[in-house]
């Protein structure tokens, strides 16, 4: 399949929908575990989970972590999970809207993408990880794919 057919079908398209409701997916299991530690000593768990990973709990990150753990209530937690339930469903839906090739979805997409190219861009100048490149890497193609479409729709 040529470079070109790739991007300018439903192919190009449904690939972005596949991404996005992968995204949708990741948060709403990440909203279920928030769930899962309702009624639970969090800290305990940060503390728990940090001997698992093999780091030393007094160091700067698990630390931080640890000590937001601590101050984590229940309604903090529903709070979070809330907003993780809420993000998800943006993501399902864009995903929903992009398969079945639906121009709101599009717009979406752009607003979403392009909303994030600023802070990741900050992000890679403070520090480059090659996950921070990937992700930028991916909305700028989103971003970039659209604009093209668009264009070429004109």
């Amino acid at each position: 399949m040529s470079k070109t057919v790739w991007l300018s079908g439903a192919v190009g398209i449904r690939g972005i929908a596949i991404v996005e409701a992968t995204k949708g997916l990741l948060v709403l299991l990440v909203g279920f575990g928030l769930l899962s530690l309702a009624h639970r000593d969090v800290e305990q768990f940060a503390v728990e989970l940090v001997r698992h990973a093999h780091l030393n709990p007094a160091s700067h990150y698990p630390h931080i972590f640890i000590e937001a753990a601590a101050k984590a209530t229940d309604s903090r937690l529903w709070m979070l999970a809330l907003a993780a339930f809420l993000y998800a469903a943006l993501r399902l839906s864009e995903a929903y809207g992009l398969w079945h090739r639906r121009r709101w979805a599009e717009v979406f997409a752009v607003v979403t993408g392009a909303l994030y190219l600023p802070v990741e861009i900050y992000e890679l100048i403070e520090r480059v990880t090659v996950v921070r490149i990937i992700v930028f890497a991916v909305n700028a193609m989103i971003v970039a794919y659209f604009g093209h479409a668009w264009r070429r729709n004109s």
